[in-house]
């Protein structure tokens, strides 16, 4: 499966930046597929192994690392996505897959599923048998997005970060969750190029780059 390095840029902003943001970007860019009323909810449920490999990599900076999640936008389990999130220094890719609620439901239960005809879920699978990759945790979080089509550029605010804690019931949209961080994540990717008037219009004095990781917030949280 072929993938392709991004850009991508992340920092933590101020609340009084998140309103100016929101102008900047809403007259620039397009809100992204997944928004109603400006923004949704996202769901994702992360896989780690018993030594907690991703969560350690990320907080040591490994240089080469990657993580699976199953995510959902606003409750909506008609519609599902395998991904599996590569870093590479400052470039990253995602690869995803469509899954079936069966499936799902499966993964959230540690369960292996073989033979899909999908090489994602299949890799996935293996690395369940093999590095022992398990569900580890519930992340929520609201996100408002934007797009612009020349150099498939994304700006993304998260805020209302929350965690299952130890929960795994992804599928289960009364599973309780709880406030994991107050940050506020400013993040844009891009693919070969950033235009001029996007880059100024997210450069704001208060803002401090960040290695954020909404995983790691709700793991070592809980």
């Amino acid at each position: 499966m072929e993938q392709k390095f991004r850009h991508e840029y992340k920092q933590s902003i101020e609340t009084a930046d998140l309103a100016a943001l929101r102008q900047r970007l809403s007259a620039l860019m397009q809100p992204d597929s997944f928004s109603c009323g400006g923004k949704y909810e996202v769901r994702s449920l992360y896989f780690d192994n018993l030594f907690d490999k991703a969560l350690i990599e990320k907080i040591n900076g490994v240089n080469y690392r990657e993580k699976f999640r199953i995510r959902l936008y606003n409750g909506d389990t008609s519609f599902i996505r395998l991904e599996k999130k590569s870093k590479t220094g400052g470039l990253s890719s995602k690869q995803s897959a469509i899954l079936t609620y069966e499936q799902a439901d499966s993964l959230a239960r540690g369960a292996f599923v073989r033979d899909s005809g999908s090489a994602l879920l299949d890799e996935l699978a293996l690395k369940m048998d093999t590095q022992r990759l398990k569900p580890k945790t519930i992340v929520d979080y609201t996100r408002e997005a934007f797009v612009f089509p020349a150099g498939n550029v994304r700006v993304t605010l998260d805020y209302n970060i929350r965690t299952g804690l130890n929960a795994v019931d992804f599928l289960d949209n009364s599973c309780v969750t709880v406030p994991a961080s107050a940050d506020i994540i400013l993040e844009v990717k891009w693919n070969e190029f950033l235009p001029s008037f996007i880059a100024q219009a997210v450069q704001l004095g208060s803002i401090q780059t960040s290695s954020f990781s909404k995983y790691a917030a709700c793991r070592i949280y809980g």
